[in-house]
């Protein structure tokens, strides 16, 4: 790798003052990336390389983003003249990274008004963009999971797309730094709820307040980092002071274990379904979209419903962005 970064610095080099690189020298091309960093870590990964990549190569702004249904997070970016900043939201089809991942495009566009894909994306209406560069980032399944990209409101010069190689190499070194660093957190998410079970209802056995606590900040920061979503429904029970006073607090810890059951089958594995407290309970669909949240609170409403269990519900889906 460090042998390509200098092939491809000598090359800049020797281009002359012209150049898009000459604008922007670097003492040491790829050293700089790999040395003053824990590569294992994907966050810190991200920041070098990008600001890297504003050194070596130029442009206004940089960006490594997640791509889930057709919402584009921005996770990190070095912007100069944007104003973009990281948790904020687009939409993957106006972009140019959609086109260049359907092949509609090439990979570095250094004037994208001359790409058809480019000029008439609706996102080149919305920002003022003349040249292009993206790369995919992939998961270990091969799946998209965002890409590696950045545009300037400057046509840049042509020798620019000699760096596809050196992209495609960070690219990669990126990806499977998020590979591993997944495996590892979804480890690290399956002993936090071990570790919560200790926290847990004695009624129901589902995680108390203090556990759900817990394991909130932790899928708060997963949303984060990754650029995950979630949805939290919160479920009220309608009918257990009525129960406990009618027929006792016996027939009432029944009632509560009813809903417990039935919330627990109308959520999915992965799903986190606590009791608050008294008759509150909450549900988080772990990375979930809005229409996946709005699907699980029809679920639960249905399945509540169907064991004769009266209750208020009310939902919130949060992204990146948001706590």
């Amino acid at each position: 790798m460090a042998s390509l970064a200098r092939r491809a610095h000598l090359k800049h080099a020797n281009a002359g003052s012209g150049s898009g690189a000459a604008m922007f020298p670097l003492r040491r091309p790829l050293e700089i990336f790999t040395s003053e960093q824990n590569m294992s870590d994907f966050e810190d990964a991200a920041r070098e390389a990008l600001a890297f990549l504003r050194r070596r190569l130029g442009f206004d702004l940089w960006m490594i983003t997640r791509t889930e249904n057709d919402d584009w997070t921005v996770l990190h970016c070095e912007d100069q003249s944007y104003d973009v900043h990281p948790g904020q939201l687009f939409s993957w089809s106006d972009s140019f990274c959609s086109e260049m991942v359907k092949g509609n495009g090439p990979r570095i566009a250094p004037d994208s008004e001359l790409v058809a894909a480019y000029s008439s994306a609706p996102i080149s209406k919305k920002l003022p963009i003349r040249a292009y560069i993206g790369v995919p980032l992939l998961l270990s399944d091969g799946s998209l999971f965002g890409t590696l990209c950045a545009v300037d409101p400057k046509p840049q010069p042509v020798n620019i797309q000699e760096d596809q190689e050196l992209m495609e190499m960070i690219g990669m070194m990126l990806s499977k730094i998020l590979q591993m660093e997944l495996k590892a957190d979804n480890e690290s998410s399956r002993a936090e709820r071990f570790e919560a079970q200790a926290l847990s209802d004695a009624l129901t056995g589902l995680y108390n307040r203090a556990g759900w606590e817990q394991l909130v900040a932790s899928e708060d920061g997963r949303n984060r980092r990754y650029g995950k979503s979630s949805a939290v429904v919160v479920i009220d029970l309608d009918d257990l002071k009525l129960v406990n006073d009618s027929n006792g607090h016996a027939a009432g810890d029944e009632l509560i274990r009813c809903a417990a059951d039935t919330l627990t089958q109308a959520s999915r594995t992965d799903d986190i379904v606590a009791r608050l407290g008294g008759d509150e309970f909450a549900i988080i669909g772990v990375n979930c979209d809005k229409a996946g949240g709005e699907a699980l609170r029809e679920r639960v409403t249905q399945a509540l419903h169907q064991s004769g269990v009266r209750a208020s519900l009310g939902m919130a889906w949060l992204t990146p962005g948001t706590t």
